[in-house]
């Protein structure tokens, strides 16, 4: 039996293989990022489900783990098809989707079985003695409360600098920004934070879930590990977990940052599965068009309902709109933000979330119901519009807030179905 490439076991990546072009568009090194590795004639990659793999029959060629250095490893994850030994390592589904996110995010990513399991790696891998976060995802709050059990490590306040210095916020410590930030959609400027993390030495990881690119891009405003909730925007379609955790490629130690980060996913045990790899690199394909139209929508969305809340505003549509919603919360309308940082920072779209505060807990509760178009249900990013009464599943915001994602449905209709929905809350209301 001969072996088309010889199984080198070893993690480096090929150069006879195509190369993607980094000015490539996003939309094209959706469909073209995993070419490097493309090993058979499937146009549609196929569905690996080994979890282990034949060596290679060249005993020169069978070089143990521990016999790899550092040096012979290139950076990022492209993995010829012949080089897996096991998937809890590497597999051809996962690898693939980790090549196209790399391509896409401009840096090298590993993934991981969810956004959770994302964070918890990076912050073993941090090994923070001090981490200063502000609200956003309750489950990163979560994930960060074991880990502080684990490690007594300090949580401050990420919008009071002096509970930072208190607590001697520094070198290697961790600063942690969610922007936008669940469930409001409201941005920061991640310039101001990595400006105050690395005065103190310390680290800037940003969850850019709510605004993956081409919508921001945080390594170009100084974050230094960049993760992502990739069930929702890459995969779309709500029907995959997956985390994911870029290195700025520009950081001192990347390569070693990398590397041990992948070693120990090995040991932490929390990769993806084949099937979940798989579902990642079929969503990618269609990514740039899904998170564009999203956002496109979502800005029209909230562009019409904060005319309808303007004062001035008399439409027969702005009048029953007043009747029920008291207020939005979304990127796009932070105008006194836009000139000094926001639109620079989030130069194509401020995300499909936003958020919907009603007149009473009464009208909130009720209003996801009322919906047709819009499921109510958690979560987000899917091609489907969803809308949930945020008390669900978060018992630290307002009882009167709904938080909406918007899909790839037609915004018109979406506007119609809100519409149709706030009728019927005020004719039930009366």
């Amino acid at each position: 039996m001969t072996e088309s490439n010889g199984n080198t076991n070893a993690v480096h990546p090929t150069s006879r293989l195509p190369h993607v072009s980094p000015t490539f568009s996003i939309a094209t090194r959706g469909v073209h990022g995993d070419d490097p590795i493309r090993n058979y004639t499937d146009v549609a990659p196929a569905l690996h489900v080994s979890t282990t793999f034949r060596y290679s029959s060249d005993p020169d060629k069978l070089i143990p783990s521990s016999g790899l250095e550092d040096d012979r490893l290139e950076l990022g994850p492209t993995i010829t098809g012949d080089a897996h030994i096991y998937s809890r390592e590497s597999a051809p589904n996962t690898s693939r989707l980790e090549l196209i996110l790399s391509s896409i995010l401009n840096a090298p990513c590993l993934t991981y079985a969810s956004g959770l399991a994302s964070f918890h790696a990076l912050l073993v891998y941090l090994n923070p003695k001090v981490v200063a976060i502000g609200g956003g995802y309750h489950g990163c709050h979560g994930v960060l409360k074991i880990y502080q059990k684990l490690t007594k490590c300090k949580i401050v306040d990420l919008f009071d600098e002096k509970s930072w210095d208190a607590a001697e916020l520094g070198e290697n410590d961790v600063v942690h920004l969610e922007t936008p930030i669940n469930p409001t959609g409201l941005a920061y400027s991640i310039v101001h934070f990595a400006q105050l993390a690395h005065k103190r030495g310390a680290v800037l990881t940003v969850d850019a879930t709510f605004a993956p690119p081409p919508l921001q891009d945080p390594f170009a405003h100084g974050a230094d590990f960049v993760m992502h909730s990739g069930t929702k925007y890459f995969g779309g379609h709500s029907d995959m977990l997956c985390g994911v955790i870029a290195i700025n490629p520009k950081r001192a130690n990347v390569k070693k940052d990398y590397w041990a980060m992948f070693q120990e996913r090995v040991y932490l045990g929390a990769v993806m599965g084949s099937m979940e790899g798989w579902l990642g690199v079929r969503s990618l394909r269609t990514y740039e068009l899904r998170i564009t139209r999203q956002s496109q929508s979502a800005d029209r969305l909230v562009g019409f309902f904060a005319s309808c809340l303007d004062s001035t505003s008399t439409s027969p549509d702005a009048a029953l709109v007043q009747s029920v919603v008291a207020k939005l919360g979304h990127a796009s309308l932070q105008a006194d933000d836009m000139k000094p940082w926001l639109a620079a920072q989030m130069p194509n779209g401020f995300g499909p979330v936003f958020a919907i505060w009603m007149k009473s807990k009464h009208l909130a509760k009720r209003l996801p119901g009322k919906m047709v178009l819009f499921h109510h249900a958690t979560s987000l990013g899917g091609v489907e519009s969803l809308i949930e009464w945020r008390r669900m599943s978060d018992d630290t915001v307002e009882e009167t807030l709904c938080r909406v994602s918007v899909g790839v449905e037609a915004w018109e209709d979406l506007r119609d179905d809100f519409l149709q929905a706030f009728r019927t809350l005020t004719e039930q209301h009366n």
